[in-house]
């Protein structure tokens, strides 16, 4: 087997991804704030540059990783499910500091690109980024903004929410789970809610429905705003 042949072989992508995580999570038991997801993208980033090896030839493996984004989505129900007696007990709170949160993060992105200038198309782009990145891809398609850097904006966003979210709402006296679980999963979707499962199955579960939440409300927001813009 030739070098050429040895990439494009899926278990290349697959244990280059897998031997990068492990060595993402070792880091973090070192460093805690440093996220895994950031790491392992780094390092994969870096080795295929070294390497010369193309993206293309990485994601033959690599997309059999990524096929198994969605059933990991969908298992976020599980902690919904286990404590859908105490969301619902305050569902109400629950339900307006979703709504306040996705109102607010996309006023503030909204005016982030405007004070410093930047274009209409960026805007749409930078709006949406507080939703998970399925949703803020096809918002931002539909909106006329650029679907690619959108991506990497809601995956950033996700990142440093999961990263320092919890400990700046502790920082300002929030230790609640179910206002930590709102405000992760309205702000960070899927990567902070991934880091509150493993702390709390209350707070994933909590973050999960918002996260879920949130998406249909900025959905349902963006539709004005189309008008406006357009």
């Amino acid at each position: 087997m030739n070098v050429s042949e040895f990439v494009q072989n899926p278990l290349f992508g697959i244990a280059l991804t897998v031997l990068a995580y492990v060595l993402a999570l070792g880091l973090q038991r070192r460093w805690r704030w440093l996220h895994p997801l950031f790491v392992c993208a780094g390092v994969v980033i870096v080795i295929l540059l070294v390497s010369g090896v193309s993206y293309s030839d990485y994601h033959i493996g690599g997309s059999y990783i990524e096929f198994f984004l969605g059933p990991a989505t969908v298992a976020l129900g599980v902690p919904l499910y286990k404590n859908a007696q105490k969301i619902k007990k305050g569902i109400g709170s629950i339900l307006a500091g979703i709504t306040v949160g996705s109102v607010a993060g996309i006023a503030s992105s909204a005016a982030l690109v405007w004070a410093f200038g930047g274009t209409r198309e960026l805007m749409l782009t930078m709006m949406p980024k507080s939703v998970s990145t399925p949703i803020s891809i096809e918002i931002v398609r539909a909106a006329g903004g650029i679907p690619e850097l959108g991506a990497v904006l809601t995956v950033l966003t996700g990142l440093i929410g999961s990263m320092i979210g919890p400990e700046v709402l502790k920082w300002f006296g929030i230790s609640g789970d179910m206002a930590i679980g709102t405000a992760i999963g309205t702000s960070a979707h899927g990567i902070g809610t991934a880091r509150l499962i493993r702390e709390s199955e209350l707070k994933g579960g909590i973050s999960g429905f918002s996260m879920g939440l949130a998406g249909i409300i900025t959905s349902i927001l963006f539709i004005p705003l189309y008008r406006l813009f357009h």
